[in-house]
C-alpha cells in the first residue's frame, strides 16, 4: 500500500473523530437544556401551589371583609328596631337581622375551608421545595459531569486537530485536495474495494481498475463516486468473479452543437474530458482532468464546426452523453461540478463495457463453414 493511502486512511479516521467531537460538544448546551428541564415540573408544582395558596389569602380577606360588613348591618338594624313605630317594621328588621347573621355564619364556614385548604397547600409546598433541593442537587451533579466531558472532548479534539494537520502534511498535496473535495460532498474521501467492488458506493470496478489498485503501485479513483480506493487482501474474495448488470446505454445525437469525449492520453494531462462546441461560426474546446474536475489550460477557439476544428483531439476519444449550456460551463469556472463528474463517469463506464461487450461479441462468434458459405 501506498505510504500516501496509508496516510489517507489515518486522516479519514481522524476527519471522522473531529466530527464526532464536534457535534458531541455542540450538543453540550442541548444536554444541560434537557437536565434543567427535568426541574420544570417541580418548579411549576411549587408555582401552582403557591398561586393557589395567594388566591386562597385573597378570598380569606375578602369573605373577613364581608363578615364586617354584615355586623355593621346587624349592629344599624338593632339600632333601627329601637325606634320601629310599628310591629311590621320590627318584623321586617329582624328578618334582615337573621338573614345577615346567616350570610356570616356560610362566610366563617367557608373561611374555615379556606384555613384547611391553607395548611394542605403549605404541606405541599414544603415536599415540593425539599424535592427540587434534592432534584438541583442532583442535575447540578450531572451538569458538572457533562461540562467535564466536555471539557475532555475539547482536549481531544485538539489532539486530533493537531494529529490531522501533521497527517495532512504528508499527503501529495494534489491527492489530498481531491481527497477533501470528494470527502465535502460525500462524507468520505477513501473507500475499501471488496469483492471488485467501491464498498462506499458498491459500484462494480472494471477489471483494469481493480486489477491497478490491487498492484497498489499507483493511485487509483472509483470511477463512480471519485473517491480514492484501496485494497485489504485478507478481505478480498480473489476468485470471486461478479456479474452485473449494464443497462442499455443512450448514444449522444452525432449532430449536437456540443460534445463531450474522454481521452486517455492527452499531452502530459494523462486521462481528461474535452468539451467542444459550436457557436455560431467558431468552436470552442475546454479540457478537464477526470479525476479532480479541474480545467487544464485555458479555452480554444478556432473557426469552424468543433468536428473539423479539433479533428485531432476527437480522433481515437470515447464520445459521451453531455449537454450543458454555455451559462452552466462559464458559471462553473475551472471546476466541474461532483455531479457533472459522476455522469460523465457513468456514461464513460457504460460506453467501455459497450465496447468489451461488442469486442466480445465479435470473437467469440463461431466461423461459417466454407461449404455452407460457398452455398
Amino acid at each position: 500500500m501506498l505510504p500516501d493511502i496509508e496516510n489517507l486512511l489515518r486522516l479519514q479516521e481522524a476527519d471522522k473523530e473531529i466530527r464526532r467531537l464536534q457535534d458531541e460538544i455542540a450538543e453540550f448546551p442541548k444536554r444541560v437544556a434537557a437536565i434543567e428541564q427535568k426541574l420544570a415540573g417541580t418548579k411549576a408544582q411549587i408555582e401552582k401551589a403557591q398561586a393557589a395558596t395567594k388566591a386562597d389569602d385573597a378570598a380569606r380577606r375578602k369573605h373577613e371583609t364581608s363578615i364586617t360588613d354584615l355586623r355593621s348591618k346587624i349592629s344599624k338594624y338593632r339600632d333601627q328596631s329601637l325606634d320601629v313605630k310599628t310591629n311590621d317594621q320590627y318584623k321586617a328588621l329582624l328578618h334582615e337581622i337573621q338573614f345577615a347573621e346567616k350570610e356570616i355564619a356560610s362566610t366563617e364556614d367557608k373561611i374555615l375551608e379556606l384555613m384547611v385548604d391553607a395548611d394542605t397547600r403549605a404541606n405541599e409546598v414544603k415536599a415540593a421545595q425539599a424535592e427540587l433541593k434534592a432534584e438541583a442537587a442532583e442535575i447540578e451533579k450531572e451538569k458538572e459531569q457533562a461540562r467535564q466531558r466536555t471539557a475532555e472532548d475539547e482536549k481531544l479534539l485538539a489532539e486530533w486537530r493537531a494529529k490531522r494537520d501533521q497527517l495532512r502534511a504528508g499527503i501529495d498535496a494534489d491527492l489530498l485536495r481531491h481527497y477533501e473535495r470528494v470527502a465535502k460532498f460525500r462524507g468520505t474521501g477513501i473507500s475499501e474495494v471488496r469483492d471488485h467492488k467501491c464498498m462506499a458506493c458498491q459500484v462494480m470496478l472494471r477489471p483494469q481498475t481493480y486489477n491497478e489498485v490491487r498492484s497498489g503501485q499507483q493511485t487509483v479513483y472509483c470511477d463512480s463516486c471519485q473517491r480514492v480506493l484501496y485494497l485489504n487482501p485478507a478481505d478480498e474474495l480473489v476468485d470471486q468473479k461478479p456479474t452485473v448488470h449494464h443497462p442499455r446505454r443512450h448514444h449522444p445525437k452525432i449532430d449536437a452543437p456540443q460534445a463531450w469525449y474522454y481521452r486517455a492520453e492527452f499531452a502530459e494531462a494523462g486521462e481528461v474530458y474535452l468539451c467542444l462546441t459550436n457557436a455560431g461560426s467558431q468552436a470552442s474546446r475546454r479540457v478537464y482532468e477526470i479525476h479532480t474536475g479541474r480545467m487544464i489550460g485555458d479555452i480554444l477557439i478556432r473557426e469552424g464546426d468543433f468536428r473539423l476544428a479539433f479533428p485531432e483531439d476527437i480522433t481515437g476519444a470515447i464520445r459521451l452523453n453531455g449537454a450543458w449550456t454555455e451559462e452552466e460551463l462559464d458559471g462553473w469556472g475551472a471546476e466541474l461540478p461532483m455531479v457533472v463528474l459522476d455522469s460523465l463517469l457513468a456514461d464513460l463506464e457504460a460506453a467501455r463495457y459497450e465496447m468489451t461487450s461488442r469486442a466480445a461479441a465479435k470473437h467469440e462468434a463461431p466461423a461459417v463453414p466454407s461449404e455452407q458459405a460457398a452455398s
